[in-house]
């Protein structure tokens, strides 16, 4: 298989791999990502144990597990997207719309590489933690989730 790597933003090493921290989950991503973007909802605070998370939008179909299959475990909050993580070690992997599985992001703490795309936008502003403030980076700000045509997408 071969790949190619870049230095700049927006370019990357393709495809993407990443896993989780004891390296039994293993996945591949062989499509750039759409886009990314901040969460900074209660649930990622808890979930990450920092003020929030980041994760890239995948295309449909460019995701797939390579290694632990039976090691990953899925969270199903009933009220948003489904969270997959690593059941010995905890990492999280990714996250899916369960109203639409194409809808497929993951985290970008999970790669290997530079995923080739910047967050572009904050959602969920509104819980941001009072701690950390939120930057004033000139991204676009949502007070609940995004909607991601609302923001500019790297395809």
């Amino acid at each position: 298989m071969e790949s190619s790597l870049t230095t700049s933003a927006g370019e990357g090493v393709s495809p993407l791999t990443g896993g989780c921290m004891c390296g039994k989950i293993k996945f591949e991503v062989t499509e750039p990502l759409l886009g990314a973007a901040y969460c900074h909802c209660k649930r990622c605070q808890r979930r990450t144990g920092t003020a929030f998370s980041v994760t890239g939008l995948t295309q449909p179909g460019s995701f797939r597990l390579t290694a632990g299959e039976e090691t990953l475990r899925l969270y199903e909050p009933g009220d948003g997207w489904n969270k997959s993580f690593c059941s010995n070690c905890g990492s999280q992997i990714y996250t899916v719309n369960p109203e639409n599985p194409d809808l497929l992001a993951v985290r970008l703490g999970a790669l290997d590489q530079d995923p080739g795309v910047r967050p572009g936008a904050h959602q969920f502003v509104d819980y941001a933690a009072p701690w950390d403030p939120l930057p004033d980076d000139g991204l676009p700000r949502f007070s609940e989730r995004l909607d991601w045509t609302q923001v500019e997408l790297d395809s």
